[in-house]
Order: structure tokens, then sequence, then C-alpha cells
């Protein structure tokens, strides 16, 4: 099991993360919630990793911080939530807001997420409500210390951002729609990131 990785940003196009390790490239596939705070390509970071084995793939996943590793460990227990849909619940809410919705028991919200229909919602609320009883929230961090760094070319960011959010589970229209919109809401607008994460705000 490769439980964690320390190495060089090559590449960073969301969901999708190439870490070099020594001279070796490691693909990884990231939640937005540590997309936000990974440095700049060609900075060193350290994710904690969870390995998911297939008949077809092995798949490697990446977080910022253990306790979002626990969450996204937690949340693939559960039936009929695979790592697909949980990556796309860390990337819609922050984990402190998952367990926030879960405690209010606001389905409603859950099935805004992309993969979460009426039946997983109740089943995530219904399991998760006992695994997250002694959670944690943990020791707030400043942002600059891993915020990304200004993109150029405002066509080339969107794409991105709309690249992103469909690899996440949105429809294409429905993703363009939310890039038009955040865009709108919020000019100026630089990293894809930044986009991606008001898109996502906008949505739960």
């Amino acid at each position: 099991m490769i439980g964690r990785l320390k190495g060089i940003v090559l590449e960073k196009k969301a969901p999708d993360l190439l870490l070099d390790v020594n001279g070796v490239g490691y693909e990884l596939q990231a939640p937005m919630s540590t997309f936000y705070q990974l440095p700049a390509s060609g900075q060193g970071v350290v994710l904690h990793t969870h390995l998911v084995v297939r008949e077809d793939a092995h798949l490697l996943f990446g977080f910022y911080d253990e306790q979002e590793r626990a969450l996204f460990r937690a949340l693939i227990r559960v039936s009929g939530v695979g790592p697909k849909v949980a990556l796309a619940i860390l990337s819609g809410v922050t984990a402190d807001e998952f367990v926030r919705l879960v405690r209010h028991d606001d389905d409603t919200a859950l099935t805004r997420i992309p993969g979460i229909g009426k039946k997983t919602a109740e089943r995530l609320l219904l399991e998760m409500r006992d695994r997250l009883k002694d959670w944690q929230s943990p020791a707030a961090s400043g942002d600059a210390a891993g915020a990304p760094q200004p993109a150029s070319g405002g066509n080339a960011v969107s794409e991105d951002a709309e690249t992103a959010l469909i690899a996440l589970g949105y429809k294409p229209a429905e993703a363009a729609r939310m890039i038009v919109r955040t865009l709108k809401d919020n000019p100026g607008l630089e990293r894809s990131e930044e986009i991606i994460r008001l898109a996502l705000k906008g949505m739960v």
C-alpha cells in the first residue's frame, strides 16, 4: 500500500496530478480541496495517498491532509459510493461542510453533487452519521503557502475549469453553464482552481 508521497509537482490539471518522486512519475487523482492547496509546478509537496486496486487498473488518490483521506476512505465504504463519487463529494464541499450536511440531514444539498441521487444521499446520511460523530475540525491554516500561481490566458483557464468539472461528473452543458455563470458573477478570475471552487460553491 502506498500511503504517502513526497515529490515535485510536474503537472496538474484537475483532477489529475503528476508527481515526480525521485525520478519516478506517479499519476494521481485528487479532489479540488487538495488542488486549492497545491504549490506551483516545479515545487515540492507531501500528499497522503490511497491506492484502489481493480482488475483493470491501479488508481492512486492524493490528499493534502490525513483527515481528508480518512473521510475519503469512509465514503467509499458506503454502498453505491465509489472513488469517483467520493472525489466529487470532496471537490464539491469541504470535509467540514460535508460533516455539517450529514449532521443537519441535508440530503438536498448532497443530491446537487454529480453521481448522488436521492437514495444515495439518504444512505450517506444514514451510514456516515455515526462515523462522523467524533469528527474534529483540523486547525485552520493559511492559504498563502499553498496558493496556486496565477495562470495566463483566460480562454485556456476557462477550458481547464470546464474539463475538470466534466471529469468530476458534471455533464458538459451543465459544466459550461457553471463556468459562464461564475465568470459573469466574478469577473477577473485568473486561476482555473478559483473558477472551479466558486462554480462548485454555487451548486451546494
